[in-house]
């Protein structure tokens, strides 16, 4: 009777999701975004304990918070470039804050980046300049004449990414999460100036880091280089893909294929990736549309998790949006987002079922629907937004 039941329900939320309307999903996003900024308001941006801060977590909402806010500039309704503009301002705010600025250190050569760390010192550490993504958005929805690189809301990022490309070194990624935060920023810093010494320097710390991460059997990435197998193991000795850091890199992979040219050298390389890391990810979504913790070992840290599905939801979109790939993962997308928007999305326009920060599925860890954070909200809104523009 149970199984019957939970098909029956399995059913109805599949005709649900069949009569959706990019306004139904524009709908949610805008309950989802204005309930997170009402309760994350000045002088609390992000709501952590870090408060201001341009650090990854706060940073990763505001990614999600930008994709809206496209999303809704580029309506002809009114109504929706209104709300845009809100969002803007509240994403404006955050970077004035922060003076457009990561880590804050003006002295180059005490810049670090090596090791972990949220000192103002490790200005080349990528969770600092994942808020770059953000102040190249705001600057570029701004600018409608020549670039300047010397404008205060992109001047320091050119200044810590320029510092890259020219020190003539590929080591600084080292972690998964580190390619969501910085490869978007070198695309974006080419889609701003057309100058592709800046997709080079993101292709040879790519290169570097999947020496370190990727598992050519699987199509998948460790989170970095402890939880390579066999060296580290599940509890019943299979191989461990964190699902949120595969879900970093997939969306990674989705927003600089969005900025890098076509005849880009390097382009169809990373469209294999991509898509053999797609089609890695499809193999192991649970029946409910998420992926567990550790996405090949589901009793390793059993039950939902949203960030990384949230994240992988995106990118599967966006794949099939842009048609990197096939129409045949429609239901494997369409199967993420029905959870997200009628299991994770709460009552009160949280998004729960976030596993809180760290770096690992950990056995016994406890996320259910009250675990909610910012940067699980922004994969959400990075989630919904793609998904309205497939509904389009």
């Amino acid at each position: 009777m149970k199984k019957f039941f939970l098909l029956a329900a399995a059913m109805l939320l599949s005709l649900n999701i069949m009569a959706e309307t990019a306004k139904d999903v524009k709908d949610i996003i805008v309950k989802v975004n204005n309930t997170w900024q009402q309760n994350h308001g000045a002088p609390e941006y992000g709501g952590t304990k870090r408060g201001l801060s341009a650090f990854w977590d706060n940073a990763v909402y505001f990614t999600g918070n930008m994709e809206a806010y496209s999303l809704f500039a580029n309506s002809k309704d009114a109504a929706d470039k209104e709300q845009a503009k809100q969002w803007y301002d509240y994403s404006y705010a955050w970077a004035e804050k922060n003076n457009w600025q990561g880590a804050s250190e003006p002295d180059s050569s005490k810049w670090k980046y090596k090791n972990y760390g949220e000192g103002t010192d490790f200005v080349l550490f990528g969770d600092w300049q994942i808020c770059f993504q953000t102040y190249l958005d705001l600057y570029n929805a701004d600018n409608k004449g020549a670039v300047s690189t010397d404008d205060r809301r992109i001047k320091r990022a050119f200044e810590v990414m320029n510092y890259e490309v020219n020190s003539g070194k590929a080591d600084y990624w080292w972690w998964a999460d580190a390619l969501y935060m910085v490869m978007p920023v070198f695309s974006k810093m080419y889609a701003t100036t057309k100058d592709t010494k800046y997709l080079d320097q993101m292709y040879a710390n790519w290169q570097y880091a999947n020496g370190i991460m990727y598992d050519e059997e699987t199509g998948l990435y460790f989170r970095d280089g402890k939880y390579v197998y066999p060296k580290h193991k599940t509890a019943a000795g299979k191989k461990d893909f964190w699902a949120r850091g595969d879900g970093w890199v997939m969306a990674a992979f989705a927003k600089v294929l969005k900025d890098m040219p076509k005849k880009y050298k390097h382009r169809k390389e990373l469209v294999k990736y991509y898509q053999k890391m797609a089609k890695a990810c499809i193999s192991c979504q649970q029946e409910e549309g998420y992926w567990t913790r550790s996405m090949m070992d589901p009793e390793q840290a059993p039950g939902r998790e949203t960030s990384g599905t949230a994240l992988i939801c995106y990118s599967l979109y966006w794949g099939i949006n842009n048609g990197i790939l096939p129409k045949t993962y429609v239901q494997a997308a369409n199967k993420a987002w029905t959870y997200l928007s009628t299991i994770a999305l709460q009552p009160d326009n949280s998004v729960g079922y976030v596993q809180p920060i760290g770096e690992k599925a950990i056995p016994g860890q406890v996320v259910n629907q009250k675990s909610t954070s910012n940067f699980g909200t922004g994969a959400f809104l990075l989630a919904a937004s793609e998904r309205a523009r497939f509904l389009k």
